[in-house]
């Protein structure tokens, strides 16, 4: 019989990157919601500055998901038809959930196309047009049903770390080549409106899935690496100089598709990020601060707080943000933020804590 995936009952650095991650993706949203209010130009700049800074959502959430998933899951008797029924309560179920909510009570936050017949339905149920956020989605699921090729990876690897450099380093080279691809075809290319699915293809996010692996099967050299602020501080400054100004060379107004993840410069940026994050939580796990917990349990809560920010976001920006943008942008941004943020875990923790009372009184009826 199957072990159950359990939740680590200790914190970890993947803990740090998925709630950085969900933090920052909420604000990406409201950044993009303002910039349609056609703002003052410098207001413009500020929202580009401030989408760049926080442009590591994705690349983070992958290497946290890999990280815990390996840490649970690797070395252990569960078979992979096992793991795949523990994800689909959850992870399918919440994004079955949610898709619904997104496509039935707010078809207005639908990209690209709308749906008007039952096979348009069902392509944006699946294509993670369903809602601004959702693309994401789309592509974190694709590295849950392909867990056994990194298991198998993590496998071959062992302990030697030559076999680890070698994997790191075509995984880069695949990656470059990838990025050059899309940069020439996708990006502004001949095929920007017909081939943009491929932004949330696998193999876009592959180097940050193997980064999460490698992390944990030579955490001790991860752990060195990270004793390194300096450098990766450096790394950090200097690629977010060169992603703005790569955004800022398009003119104005500034457009935050501009701004993708699948550049040479976004790569070298968000791979610095995740460093600093997992810094941090290598610091702040080796000192067992308080603060690690908080961090272990908003982490358990960070996917289902991801699916549902858009909703909260929606009913805040409704009621008093659209119209607060035009007087105060910078409260208005703000202000929805903390409320989508507070109203997305709360709502994550209050479903939990339900079907969790739910199941226990109808076992309790059926003994």
């Amino acid at each position: 019989m199957d072990r159950k995936i359990k939740s680590p009952s200790t914190p970890d650095m993947g803990d740090y990157l998925k709630v950085f991650a969900c933090a920052a993706v909420m604000l990406q949203i409201i950044l993009g919601q303002a910039l349609q209010t056609h703002p003052t130009v410098n207001i413009q700049i500020g929202i580009g500055i401030c989408y760049n800074l926080i442009k590591f959502t994705a690349p983070a959430f992958i290497t946290g998901i890999l990280y815990t998933t390996m840490r649970v899951t690797h070395d252990t008797d569960l078979s992979y038809p096992g793991y795949l029924q523990q994800m689909w309560h959850a992870s399918f179920i919440p994004t079955i959930a949610w898709t619904l909510i997104y496509l039935l009570i707010m078809p207005n936050v639908q990209q690209v196309e709308h749906y008007h017949t039952i096979g348009d339905f069902a392509w944006q149920f699946i294509n993670g047009n369903a809602a601004p956020h959702l693309w994401y989605n789309s592509m974190m699921l694709q590295f849950i049903i392909l867990m056994p090729p990194f298991w198998w990876l993590a496998s071959w690897c062992g302990h030697n770390q030559q076999r680890g450099r070698l994997v790191l380093l075509l995984t880069s080279v695949v990656q470059l080549v990838w990025l050059i691809f899309y940069d020439t075809q996708v990006f502004h290319g001949p095929h920007a409106k017909d081939w943009y699915l491929l932004d949330r293809l696998f193999v876009s996010f592959l180097l940050y899935a193997v980064v999460g692996t490698l992390a944990w099967q030579y955490r001790q050299v991860a752990h060195r690496w990270l004793q390194k602020h300096g450098l990766i501080t450096v790394f950090a400054l200097g690629s977010f100089v060169w992603i703005n100004c790569e955004l800022f060379a398009f003119k104005f107004p500034v457009q935050l598709t501009n701004a993708p993840y699948y550049k040479p410069s976004m790569t070298i940026y968000d791979l610095s990020i995740i460093s600093l994050i997992a810094a941090l939580g290598d610091s702040q796990l080796r000192r067992k601060l308080q603060v690690t917990h908080l961090i272990h349990r908003l982490a358990n809560f960070a996917y289902p707080a991801f699916l549902s920010n858009v909703f909260w976001n929606q009913l805040l920006w409704r009621t008093f943000g659209q119209g607060l943008m035009s007087r105060q942008p910078v409260l208005d941004i703000f202000s929805v933020y903390i409320g989508t943020w507070l109203l997305s875990f709360a709502s994550a923790i209050t479903i939990h804590q339900s079907w969790s009372w739910l199941n226990r009184h109808f076992r309790r009826r059926l003994m």
